[in-house]
C-alpha cells in the first residue's frame, strides 16, 4: 500500500531493542513530556472514575514503574502522528485516494490468508468442498445423536 498511505508511529525494532539495552526508565518520559505528564496525573487524580483515586492506581504505577509495552515511550510518537492523521483527514481528496488504496491493497492482510496459512502450517488441514459441508454436518449429526 505504500509508506505514504499509512500512518506508523513508535518505536522501531532496533529502537526498542536498544533501549531495553540501556534500561527503560518509563518515569523518565512522564517527567519529561508535559502532556504525557498531564495524562497520567488525570488518570492517578480520579478525574476519569469519578474521584475515585485508587481505582487507576496499580494501572499508573505500572506505566511509571514498569510499562513492559514502552507505552510511554511511543506516547509522543502516537501524538505526532496523530497530527497527520487529522491533516490528511482534511484534505478529503488525500484521504479517499490512501482508503481506497488501502482497502484494495490489503490482501496479504486478509483474515482468509490468515486462516489458510494456519489451516496448511500448523493445524495441518485442507478445506472442504462446499458440496462437503451438508454431508459432514449430517455425520455429525447422527454422531451427536448416538
Amino acid at each position: 500500500m505504500g509508506t505514504e498511505n499509512f500512518f506508523l508511529f513508535g518505536l522501531t525494532a532496533e529502537e526498542v531493542h536498544d533501549l531495553k539495552a540501556k534500561g527503560y526508565v518509563p518515569r523518565s518520559f512522564y517527567e519529561s513530556n508535559a502532556g504525557l505528564r498531564e495524562a497520567i496525573d488525570q488518570i492517578r487524580s480520579g478525574h476519569f472514575s469519578k474521584g475515585n483515586a485508587d481505582l487507576f492506581a496499580p494501572l499508573v504505577d505500572n506505566l511509571l514503574n514498569h510499562d513492559p509495552f514502552l507505552l510511554l515511550a511511543d506516547y509522543q510518537s502516537y501524538v505526532d502522528c496523530q497530527d497527520q492523521v487529522s491533516a490528511a483527514y482534511r484534505d478529503q481528496e488525500r484521504w479517499v485516494r490512501m482508503s481506497i488504496l488501502n482497502v484494495a491493497r490489503i490482501g496479504k492482510f486478509s483474515s482468509d490468508r490468515s486462516i489458510r496459512e494456519y489451516c496448511d502450517n500448523i493445524w495441518k488441514t485442507k478445506p472442504i468442498k462446499n458440496g462437503d459441508a451438508g454431508s459432514l454436518a449430517e455425520k455429525a449429526i447422527r454422531v451427536i445423536r448416538r
